[in-house]
Order: structure tokens, then C-alpha cells, then sequence
């Protein structure tokens, strides 16, 4: 309807489709339903504004601003292409076309079924007309959303007997104001909640006629956690969270459980629906799995995995079957003669490594995909975060390690001296490559466990070993406390820099709910693992031989499952790399890196939070979605709590997101007190509200 409004007032030429009657989600909610539209602060862009809260009164506002609009009652099977145009395809009616098509069918298919025996029953409901024609009955509500809750708070205010059975501990999905409802009524059914909450007040107002003094009061009941096991004629029967079964006597049973999205009209008009597997979404996966696998093999040689398997053991010699047959990258530089200057000879040796390529592949992704970033989230947040990333793995991770540190070798800088010492604590000499490890710099930002390779040596390194304690467990434990695990993981880690940037894209692509995150543990058990190494590694130092054998085996000697390959080269490059168009790029982030598992603990202490103003907040979801570590921000933002869940990057894009800016980084106390919020603008609602 808004849509049409505006197409007339432009001029445009415009069908309106509609194949029920308009406004029938909103006709079809229960009577004296409260309604909440969007929180008075803000107000919405289109012509169309309604002030009422309750259905009764929005249903005649909505329908006296949009009585010039004449909708066609024709039902829309779906879309396709014809040349230029779109061919919307009717039942029953010639089709129409049109240069564009705004599909605005909102998300309420079929609903949702319980699968439960006596579910066929017809004392079973899926919607509440008129609460008062229940006074005085037993009645069931299933769910835990806002569905369920206003309709047991309806129920129990008209003088039913009520129970609410939902699956989990605690509500986490209804608005703040149905919850605080609820558990008034449960405590004291004939408590006088009309005047303590906006809600009930709203409730009482529109439907005095029964709302206002039932004839007797209702009871209200919750049973969390529990699940429905069986409907019958009289009763129902429920499992508790301790695994008993329960039976109630049961007049009615409401399912407030939602409804399936409409996706059939999406498939039919072959637009694709995230989430959804066919087979072309697994080929893709496969192909880029394959290609991960080939490039991380290439680039890295001498990697253990599988060499106690014959029919996989070439697959760790592909980067030695390159060098080998001089393929590239180790062709480029066979005949380049000249290398008399310094930065000659330190490009002539360079240019024949895969991992310079590689580096610089990463550098581009990060700084192409950093511009795209960049203008899509116009925030002085997201452009510092950004460059920042951007520099740090250019100069440090690239630069540093590939021309900078091998052109002054070749300079003779390292060749006496208090720098002589500096080089050879630090960079060792070597048989190969430059002529010393200048790839050990890499140490310099990424810190142990998650580049381990300065800590698990042959011999003791001290130097890198004294700049990896203080890294692990002095530097990151106290910009976590300021700033959140984010401060490393969304501002300098190269890993995040690739997910914040080439990952940006596909960050709705993480999987989100219970059962994923009981993957998160396994960062934790990588993390253990990496432990037992170290202890191994210095039992090994002080030649306790049982200890240097455990070592040898678990870090290259176990087959597939070797800490070199299966977490290094495996979870970190192929899986971690390989899921970012099909999973989003925090897979390695969020499941298993190691040092994001030691961060979570450090974060159980941090001061960092995001803020939530709640009356600000419409629970749309967007912040939950685009979140791309699997944390339900808006469980936190619309009870105005504020999320500090040891998984959050401050990635910023559910700052950046929100429509009604409800979000801010910030600090609080133990009590939960704010204590500052952040001063780099993060959200354009906000800065648009200052401004």
C-alpha cells in the first residue's frame, strides 16, 4: 500500500495485486491485540503513518489513508523473466508485465505444525480471535514469542485457566514488555498490571467490554522448559525439562509457534533462497574446497598429513612438484642474471615464492574488497577499522617479511653489531630463501597459539619466546578488557581482515542457534591441544625424552590429524578460507582458532559491550542476521541489555545496521552501569540524529 502511494504520487503507472482483502494479516489478529508499530522517536520516511496501538483503531487509520489506493484482487504465481521485462504470472488471468516488481507479501505463509499425535484435534488453534469466548476454560499455549505471550496474557486477563509450555529455559524472543506482563500475571493473576505496563494498558483500553473485569479472574502458569508430547480430547500430555511427563487437564490449545516463510513463490520464480541447498550450491562448495586445498598445498611444502596414506600421499608434494619442474612461481626469476643491488637480489629470491603471491593476493583482496566495505557502511568506524586492517597486513605481514627485512639483509644492515644480534635472535640464518627466517616476523602481529611456529622450535628461541608471552598474556588480555576480543580480532588479525572485507558479502551466511554453538567448543579443544604442545615442547627442551617424541608425534608425525595440517593448513587455510561463499568468513574465527578460544576467556573480564536502547528497538532481527559470529544480539537488544558475548569481532555491522540505531559500543561496570560509549561514530542513524 505505501508502495502504491508513492507510485501515484509520482505518476507512475502501477497495478497493486492483492489476493485476499487488504490488510488482512493485520484484520486477522486476535481482538484488542496490541500493536507495536515502531518506537515514537522515530519517524518513517513514507506517507503512511499510524498512531493507534491497538488493531481495532490501526485498521481504521491504515485503511482512511489509503482509500484513493483500488487494489486488483488477482492472485500472483510467480515471476519470470521476458527480455527486458518481468512477467508476473497470474491464476486463472492473462499475465502482466512491468520493469519492476516490488513482492511485498510480507513472511507469513502456512503455519508452523507441532508434529505431536492429536494434533489434527479441532480444539487445536494456530490464531486467537476473541479472548472472552474462552473465559472460564483450560487452555494450552505453546510457544515462547510474542504471538504466544499476548495471546496467554489475553486469555488470562478474559478469565481462562492458562499455561504456556515453551522449549527453553528463559524467553528470549518476545518483547521486553509481554515478559514482564507474563510474569506478573503468573505471580498475582489479579494484580492491577494495566497501569504498571504500556501493553496491558493498551489491551484494557480497546477491549474494556470483557479486558476490564472478567467475571472471574484467569490463572497463568508457565512451564520452561517443557514439550508437548500428546493431545487428546481432555487433556494434554507435557515433558518437563527433567524428563517427567506431565498431564493437564485441557479445554483448548493454542499453537503460537509461527509460521513457515513463503518461499514456494520464490522458487517457482527461480530466485534463490539462502540457506537452501541444490546442486549447483554443492558443486560450488566442492569446487572451492578443491581450489583451497590445491593453493594452500602449493604454497606450503614439506606439510605432513598424509604421507602414512598411499593413495593421498602426493597430495602434500604438490608445492614440491612445482618446485621440482621449475612451474611457476619458481620459473619467473631461473634466468634473471643480474642481481647486483641489494632489492635486486632480495626480488630475484622473492619472486620465485609461492607465499610471496599469496601474501600479495591476500594484500589486494583486503584492500579491493576494503574500498567495497568502505562504501557500502559509510561510517568513520567502519573506514578506520578498514585502513587499519588493511595497513597492518600490507606493511607488517607483506612488506616486512617479503622486501623490507630481506632488502636490508642483503644491505649488510644485519652484519655487525647490536643488529647482527637483533637478526640472529630473531631471524636465524638459513640454508634457504633469503638467507635467514625473516618469515618469523609474521610474530610480530600474530600472536601464539595462533602462529606457533617461534614457539615450538627445535631449540629455545628466547627473544621470540619473551615477545609471545607478553603478546599472549599481557598485551591482548588488556585491550581485551578496554576493548573486547574485537580489539585483536576485528583491528588487527590478518584473519579477520580477509572475513571483515572479501567476507563482507556473505556474513548472513552464518549458521545461528543452539546447536551451532556447541561447535564453538571446539576453538576450546584446539586450544587445549596447543597447550599440551607447549608443555611437550618444553619437557622436550629439557630432554625428557618421552615428552619429545609426544611432541614430535602430535605436531607432524600423527597422520591427517597432526597439529601442522589438520589445524594449520586444514581448519585455518582450507576450511576457514574455502566455507567464506557458502558459510561466511568466520568459520575459523568463531569454531576453532585457538587463540579466539584463549580471547573468550579473557572476555569473561572485559569492561566492552554493545549498549542497547530498547525503546528505540522494533525487533526486526537485522542486527542478528548480519552478525556473522552466531551471537542473537537482538535476544540482548530488545530486553535493553547490553551483549557482551566473548564472540563478538566489534565488526561493527550490527551497529552499522540497525534502522533505528539502537546499538553503540561502549563500557560498563560489573553492576552493568555504562561507563563510557565510544567515541568514533559507528551507527549513521546516530550520527544523522547529531547531526
Amino acid at each position: 500500500m505505501a508502495a502504491a502511494k508513492e507510485a501515484k504520487k509520482l505518476g507512475l503507472s502501477y497495478t497493486l495485486l492483492e489476493a485476499s482483502e487488504p490488510f488482512s494479516t493485520i484484520i486477522n489478529f486476535p481482538k484488542g491485540k496490541p500493536i507495536f508499530t515502531y518506537p515514537k522517536e522515530m519517524t518513517p520516511a513514507g506517507d503512511i503513518k499510524v498512531t493507534a496501538q491497538v488493531k481495532e483503531p490501526l485498521i481504521d487509520e491504515i485503511r482512511a489513508q489509503t482509500a484513493d489506493i483500488k487494489p486488483r484482487k488477482s492472485f500472483a504465481e510467480a515471476i519470470n523473466r521476458k527480455g527486458k521485462l518481468l512477467e508476473v504470472a497470474l491464476r486463472g488471468e492473462e499475465a502482466l508485465l512491468a520493469r519492476r516488481v516490488i513482492v511485498a507479501i510480507g513472511r507469513s505463509g502456512n503455519f508452523r505444525k507441532l508434529g505431536v499425535p492429536g494434533e489434527e484435534l479441532d480444539k487445536v488453534y494456530n490464531r486467537l480471535h476473541d479472548p472472552k469466548d474462552y473465559a472460564g476454560k483450560k487452555c494450552l499455549v505453546v510457544g515462547g514469542g510474542d504471538s504466544a505471550m499476548e495471546t496467554a496474557i489475553a486469555l488470562t486477563q478474559a478469565g481462562a485457566d492458562v499455561t504456556i509450555s515453551y522449549r527453553n529455559k528463559e524467553f528470549s524472543r518476545a518483547k521486553p514488555e509481554n515478559i514482564e506482563m507474563v510474569l506478573q500475571l503468573t505471580q498475582n493473576p489479579q494484580a492491577d498490571v494495566s497501569v504498571q505496563n504500556p501493553v496491558s494498558e493498551r489491551i484494557t483500553t480497546a477491549t474494556g467490554d470483557f479486558m476490564g473485569a472478567p467475571p472471574k479472574a484467569g490463572r497463568l502458569r508457565l512451564l520452561l522448559p517443557s514439550k508437548l508430547k500428546k493431545i487428546e480430547p481432555a487433556r494434554v500430555i507435557i515433558t518437563t525439562g527433567e524428563k517427567e511427563e506431565e498431564v493437564l487437564d485441557n479445554d483448548i490449545v493454542f499453537a503460537m509457534i509461527g509460521r513457515e516463510a513463503p518461499l514456494a513463490f520464490f522458487r517457482r520464480s527461480g530466485i534463490h533462497i539462502s540457506g537452501e541447498w541444490n546442486w549447483g550450491r554443492k558443486i560450488s562448495l566442492a569446487a572451492m574446497l578443491s581450489v583451497c586445498t590445491f593453493i594452500y598445498h602449493w604454497k606450503k611444502t614439506g606439510i605432513g598429513g598424509f604421507e602414512h596414506i598411499p593413495l593421498l600421499r602426493n597430495i602434500v608434494s604438490i608445492g614440491e612438484v612445482f618446485s621440482r619442474n621449475q612451474w611457476f612461481p619458481y620459473n619467473i626469476t631461473a634466468h634473471w642474471q643480474d642481481a647486483s643491488t641489494p632489492l635486486a637480489q632480495t626480488l630475484k629470491i622473492t619472486l620465485g615464492e609461492p607465499g610471496f603471491y599469496y601474501s600479495l593476493a591476500y594484500c589486494v583482496i583486503i584492500v579491493l574488497f576494503g574500498i567495497k566495505r568502505i562504501k557500502r557502511r559509510e561510517t568513520p568506524y567502519v573506514k578506520l577499522q578498514t585502513w587499519t586492517l588493511a595497513a597492518i597486513q600490507i606493511v607488517p605481514l607483506f612488506l616486512l617479511p617479503y622486501i623490507i627485512l630481506p632488502w636490508l639483509g642483503h644491505a649488510g644492515v644485519f652484519e655487525s653489531g647490536w643488529l647482527k644480534k637483533a637478526a640472529d635472535a630473531l631471524f636465524p640464518l638459513a640454508g634457504y630463501g633469503q638467507g635467514r627466517e625473516y618469515w618469523r616476523s609474521f610474530g610480530f602481529i600474530l600472536a601464539w597459539p595462533l602462529f606457533f611456529w617461534n614457539v615450538f622450535t627445535g631449540q629455545p628461541m628466547w627473544t621470540w619466546l619473551a615477545i609471545s608471552a607478553v603478546q599472549t598474556f599481557v598485551i591482548i588480555p588488556g585491550i581485551i578488557y578496554f576493548w573486547g576480543k574485537g580489539a585483536y580480532c576485528g583491528w588487527i588479525c590478518s584473519c579477520g581482515a580477509l572475513a571483515e572485507t572479501l567476507g563482507d558479502d556473505h556474513r548472513t551466511k552464518m549458521p545461528h542457534g543452539p546447536k551451532w554453538n556447541k561447535l564453538n567448543m571446539a576453538g576450546q579443544i584446539i586450544l587445549a591441544a596447543a597447550f599440551a604442545l607447549l608443555i611437550f615442547r618444553i619437557l622436550g627442551w629439557m630432554h625428557v625424552g618421552w615428552a619429545e617424541k609426544a611432541f614430535a608425534f602430535l605436531f607432524h608425525d600423527l597422520p591427517v590429524f597432526n597439529y601442522v595440517w589438520f589445524v594449520d593448513l586444514l581448519l585455518a587455510g582450507i576450511i576457514g578460507v574455502g566455507l567464506y561463499f557458502h558459510f561466511s568468513g568466520r568459520m575459523w574465527c568463531r569454531f576453532f582458532c585457538p587463540l579466539a578460544a584463549l580471547m573468550h576467556i579473557y572476555a569473561r573480564f572485559s569492561r566492552f559491550g554493545i549498549v542497547a536502547n530498547k525503546k528505540k528497538c522494533i525487533s526486526c532481527n537485522v542486527c542478528t542476521s548480519v552478525c556473522h559470529m552466531g551471537i542473537d544480539i537482538m535476544n540482548f537488544a530488545n530486553k535493553g541489555l547490553t551483549m557482551k558475548d566473548p564472540e563478538c569481532v566489534r565488526c561493527s555491522a550490527c551497529v552499522q545496521s540497525c534502522p533505528t540505531g539502537v546499538l553503540s559500543f561502549g563500557q560498563t561496570d560489573k553492576a552493568g552501569r555504562v561507563i563510557k560509549i565510544d567515541e568514533i561514530p559507528a551507527s549513521p542513524v546516530q550520527m544523522a540524529e547529531k547531526s
